[in-house]
């Protein structure tokens, strides 16, 4: 059914409706986890717009409105009678059991968070699931009749309709929130419905991504053209520059601006151990001096920031300029391939669907022919962060790049708060990788989703070392758990793992004087500081 997906082919797909929820995104990764492959559409789309598309499945995400309220999203009824499996959560189920003819009333019962749920019958969504369970609930208005043709299977102490299906239509729902974590079974429900109700083909496998993506990458470039990626050192371009090479081979170049501000060893980590797992030609720009002249005096946050990417783009031009106007020469070929490591979630943000890419306008760079256009290649547009990096270890990277935390593009340039000048740089790139060194050391590096090492270069304070006053600036740690970035949480860190990081810092690294943890959610703090 699902053969004519524009650009996948050999996956069914599911489209995860979405109503306002602040879970779409997880929906949609957690369908995946079940080995289908999943996008989302906004609820506004028209039903035959998704319909077009010849979904498997459809699921109705859930949403912040009451489906009573004036305004609330809706979704046409036609969606029911076109034989397409669909899966209704919370609100969704909601919208639901009204479309069909059930009933949904403001009964004054509410119930949110931590749930007990009653299995009064299987059937095929809740099968082998225990008859007492626990469920994320978050709803004020309740289904009281399923419609007509449908099993009840569930309840709770409030909810007389928690649950139902009717497994000949392909029809089934929950009024509660499979997707998160503090449902249990959560995941077994989602995949009886993916398989056992909507017949779902489980195809959607990291060998599978990998070896479609480096077909169709093939098919893009041809067989002469040249491709020049950007690598930060982040898992994205790494991952999304590990794919092409594997398609295109050494008509990649890859371009690594050292601009100075990268925390310890990363540099080193992208020019040996990256080329060493990819074989990539790789060309390093030594360009840190031209930073840190550029930044010179610059305390501002916002100015900083500028100044870091306005030089990144001079620099990445020349760069590029130089690569491309040789391959030029040699092939003739007037397309240049530019790859990027958008991902999925960045698509979803900016309204795109996940298919492919138009040709990106690209002002033309000094030094390259005037009727060279710019391609874009985007090998992990149809991915999520935690997709790439099992992609990342398909592929054969160091897990050093593969697992690094994300980490900002002006690097610790905006970690520094005041000016940025090598000295200050080098102090807290050791204060950074004592912390990182303690982490990895206690086994945390796959619980924090991110710990910046924040130097306070304008703030100095009296501290006693060795008998003497001192007079040494504060570092801050931030350790924060996050799945999105979005919303984030201070991360509990063991008392005697800051205690080490604490004591190593203040006695290694001379002018630290006072260590300080940050312990501010997302909102209101950001994760980084500036």
């Amino acid at each position: 059914m699902s053969d004519e997906t524009p650009g996948l082919p050999d996956h069914d797909l599911v489209l995860v409706v979405d109503f306002g929820a602040q879970y779409a995104q997880l929906i949609a990764r957690r369908v995946r986890e079940a080995r289908v492959y999943s996008e989302i559409v906004p609820h506004h789309v028209p039903v035959a717009e998704m319909l077009a598309r010849r979904p498997k499945a459809i699921i109705l995400s859930g949403g912040p409105s009451s489906v009573y309220a004036e305004g609330a999203p809706s979704i046409d009824a036609s969606l029911f009678e076109a034989g397409v499996p669909v899966f209704g959560m919370c609100y969704g189920f909601q919208l639901m059991a009204s479309g069909l003819g059930g009933e949904v009333a403001r009964t004054g019962a509410r119930e949110y968070g931590r749930t007990a749920v009653s299995v009064a019958e299987p059937g095929t969504l809740l099968a082998d699931v225990p008859a007492e369970h626990t469920v994320w609930m978050s709803h004020g208005d309740s289904v009281t009749a399923a419609p007509a043709g449908f099993s009840v299977l569930a309840s709770t102490a409030t909810t007389p309709v928690a649950a139902f299906e009717n497994v000949d239509a392909g029809f089934a729902g929950v009024q509660w929130h499979p997707e998160v974590l503090h449902t249990e079974h959560g995941q077994q429900v989602l995949e009886h419905f993916l398989v056992d109700i909507a017949g779902c083909r489980q195809t959607w496998t990291m060998v599978n991504i990998v070896e479609e993506q480096i077909e169709s990458i093939r098919a893009q470039i041809g067989e002469r053209g040249h491709a020049i990626c950007g690598l930060s050192g982040g898992v994205d371009s790494a991952v999304a520059a590990a794919i092409v090479q594997r398609a295109i081979g050494d008509r990649l170049t890859c371009v690594y601006v050292d601009h100075g501000l990268m925390r310890q060893g990363e540099t080193e980590q992208v020019e040996r151990d990256f080329v060493a797992a990819t074989g990539v030609d790789l060309k390093v720009v030594e360009a840190e001096q031209r930073f840190l002249d550029a930044l010179a005096g610059v305390t501002d946050p916002e100015e900083k920031r500028k100044v870091i990417g306005r030089e990144f783009i001079r620099v990445f031009e020349a760069a590029e300029a130089e690569v491309l106007g040789e391959a030029v020469k040699e092939t003739g070929e007037t397309v240049a391939f530019l790859v990027q490591g958008t991902l999925y979630p960045d698509v979803v943000e900016s309204g795109g669907g996940a298919g492919a890419s138009n040709i990106k306008s690209h002002h033309n760079v000094g030094g390259l022919p005037d009727d060279l256009e710019f391609e874009l290649v985007e090998p992990l547009r149809t991915l999520f962060k935690d997709e790439v990096r099992l992609v990342g270890e398909q592929l054969g990277l160091p897990p050093e790049i593969v697992w690094r935390q994300p980490f900002p593009g002006p690097g610790l340039g905006i970690r520094i708060i005041g000016e940025v000048t090598r000295a200050r740089l080098d102090l807290l790139r050791q204060a950074d990788a004592i912390a990182r060194e303690e982490m990895t050391a206690a086994g945390l590096d796959r619980d924090i989703w991110q710990m910046p090492v924040v130097l306070l270069a304008d703030v100095r304070s009296v501290g006693v070392q060795g008998d003497g006053r001192t007079y040494g600036h504060p570092v801050v740690l931030r350790p924060v758990t996050s799945e999105d970035a979005m919303t984030a949480d201070w991360a509990r860190l063991p008392y005697e793992v800051m205690e080490r990081i604490s004591t190593r810092i203040t006695n290694e690294v001379e002018e630290v004087n006072r260590v300080a943890v940050d312990i501010t959610s997302k909102p209101p703090g950001t994760i980084e500081w500036e």
